[in-house]
């Protein structure tokens, strides 16, 4: 299994919180988790896992998985390179005299 990333989750367990920003949803059904394509693991276990971590919670019958609190506001982190802000000034051709 590969390192752990981001605030101790794995890589199938950011694949799956990016499969709720993707599709614009507070919760997903097991199949729609199952179906989440990652390059090694997956299933249903990334999302138990988040469970365990309070990102998500289930219902009863553990068929159906919501965003908590904690998951939106990492959800909501969108980080940019500075480069890009400040790439607009050095965009712009400059002199040579």
């Amino acid at each position: 299994m590969r390192g752990m990333l981001i605030k101790g989750m794995t890589e199938q367990e950011i694949r799956v919180l990016q499969e709720f920003r993707r599709l614009a949803v507070e919760s997903l059904g097991v199949a729609a988790i199952k179906a989440i394509k990652h390059p090694a693991g997956g299933g249903e276990a990334p999302a138990f896992s988040l469970v365990d971590k309070g990102m998500l919670t289930t219902d009863a019958a553990r068929e159906s998985f919501t965003l908590t609190e904690k998951a939106k506001e990492f959800l909501s982190y969108d980080p940019k390179p500075e480069f890009e802000e400040a790439g607009s000034a050095a965009a712009e051709p400059v002199a040579i005299e």
